[in-house]
């Protein structure tokens, strides 16, 4: 594998570019991530997994958003990383370990097509309503369907963390411009210290929602494996759902499963868009 050798590959339309830490002659400073992010000069990614050891799991995950700052979860970045490390020979078993940020997450290859991974299956971790560790500064222990008032607009509104932070909107119907236009404002609410992750979400029936995506760091997205989870389990805190639901979004879907103690399971399709050498040139621009 020459170095530098990169692969970019999307989940439901929400891509990124993989590298390995190893094989690498440079390194990910946040301007240089947010270059190569950028689909005029750079490659064009919703951001950067970087494979790196780890001493607790079998393959160790950095996950990079596009504004450089580092993210504590995605599913869509797991699918995409499990395939990586299939694919392209770091492992010959279906199922393993990846640690992300100290967090252990299991992952299971379920399809192959043309012996390329197709479509994998991630465990999550639980679900946390606890303010304190999402963190969700709120004056009650948990945020549940509570009227937020966030740039003069009333939400409904269920904080969630997968690992990382998340506030789930209940709307009746999905609007795009609302998304565009109140998704930074909640994501850069001081209620929450760490950012946040936004969804706007229709239910349509106990097993299917629809969702609209404002991602931390990133903007909107097509799909997110993250925000897929955390809806779901927001939504079922609220008893709209079953345990069992398939997530809707602009990329496709993800179908998930949460048991009683609130570990969630993610199921979905990912796919290769190319494979490459990184030129010099972008790295001294």
């Amino acid at each position: 594998m020459q170095t530098n050798f990169f692969v970019k590959s999307h989940g439901l339309g929400n891509d990124y570019i993989v590298f390995d830490a190893e094989n690498l002659s440079f390194s990910l400073r946040p301007e240089l991530v947010t270059r190569l992010c950028d689909v005029h000069f750079g490659i064009g990614s919703d951001g950067i997994l970087l494979n790196v050891p780890s001493e607790k799991a079998d393959f160790g995950l950095r996950i990079y958003n596009t504004d450089g700052s580092l993210a504590e979860n995605c599913g869509n970045g797991l699918r995409i990383f499990s395939k990586f490390l299939y694919d392209y020979g770091y492992t010959q078993s279906k199922k393993f370990t990846v640690e992300i940020m100290g967090r252990l997450v299991r992952c299971e290859i379920i399809e192959l097509f043309d012996g390329k991974v197709s479509r994998v299956q991630v465990d999550m971790g639980k679900a946390n309503f606890h303010c304190p560790e999402i963190p969700v500064i709120f004056p009650k222990n948990e945020c549940i369907n509570e009227n937020l008032c966030i740039a003069g607009k009333t939400f409904a509104a269920t904080c969630v963390s997968m690992g990382n932070p998340h506030c789930v909107v209940l709307c009746n119907e999905l609007n795009m411009s609302e998304v565009l236009e109140f998704g930074r404002h909640i994501e850069t609410n001081e209620m929450f210290p760490n950012r946040t992750n936004v969804q706007f979400a229709k239910v349509f029936d106990r097993n299917r929602v629809e969702i609209r995506i404002w991602e931390r760091g990133v903007g909107h997205t097509l799909a997110s494996g993250s925000s897929s989870c955390a809806v779901a389990a927001a939504m079922l805190k609220n008893n709209l759902i079953d345990n069992a639901v398939t997530i809707q979004m602009q990329g496709g879907e993800l179908h998930i499963q949460i048991d009683e103690e609130w570990n969630v399971r993610m199921t979905g399709a990912v796919a290769e868009i190319a494979a490459g050498v990184l030129s010099g040139e972008v790295l001294f621009q």
